[in-house]
């Protein structure tokens, strides 16, 4: 009597071991903090061996690195998409908005952007790339309004710009308004509303 033919195991899935080790990289700084990331930390929970990663990042460094430049190209992106072809004069408000929004919805990339000692910028130049697409377009949305404006002036707007809602950003993503005595959803949302028109304002005014 002849034995019934084996069955064929099925292929194991091809998995593009870089790809997962960038999402393995996020998840792990999202869940035990930025301190536990490390390639053979990424290797062991993909279950691959500890030398896979690095072929593709030689070090910690480099994954960090390219977690970090993919935060800060989602978040230009992010600007990019708010402004829209809409008035170029009222990107300005519309960045900040936006703005707001990006450090809501996304807080985990939030905090890698602005919250986490950058890399050697150096050794990263790609990084730096995207680092500083976001305040580019702010600086042209003021350019917009200030047409004659020297670069000096424009940088200078923008930081202003840039840090005030930084903050407001920072104050609302860990519940700080509490501590200033704004207590209600309408209370935060008007004073930032009322700060947003303040830094319009003042941009428009000079």
């Amino acid at each position: 009597m002849r034995s019934a033919p084996l069955k064929k195991s099925a292929p194991k899935e091809k998995i593009d071991v870089r790809e997962a080790c960038l999402a393995e990289a996020l998840q792990i700084i999202s869940q035990n903090g930025l301190e536990a990331l490390s390639l053979r930390e990424v290797a062991r929970r993909l279950n691959v061996s500890h030398q896979a990663p690095y072929k593709h990042f030689p070090s910690r460094e480099h994954i960090l690195a390219e977690v970090m430049e993919r935060a800060f190209s989602g978040f230009t992106q992010y600007l990019k998409a708010a402004i829209g072809d809409g008035d170029p004069r009222g990107a300005l408000e519309t960045i900040g908005r936006a703005y707001l929004e990006f450090a809501m919805q996304h807080p985990l990339q939030y905090r890698l952007m602005f919250g986490t000692p950058l890399p050697d910028l150096k050794e990263h130049p790609y990084l730096f790339a995207r680092a500083t697409e976001a305040f580019s377009l702010l600086k042209e949305a003021i350019r917009a309004i200030k047409t004659d404006a020297s670069e000096n002036e424009l940088t200078s707007d923008a930081l202003f710009a840039w840090s005030t809602v930084h903050g407001l950003a920072s104050l609302t993503q860990i519940g700080s308004f509490s501590l200033l005595g704004v207590q209600e959803l309408d209370q935060r949302d008007k004073a930032i509303r009322d700060i947003m028109d303040h830094i319009c304002r003042s941009i428009n005014s000079q």
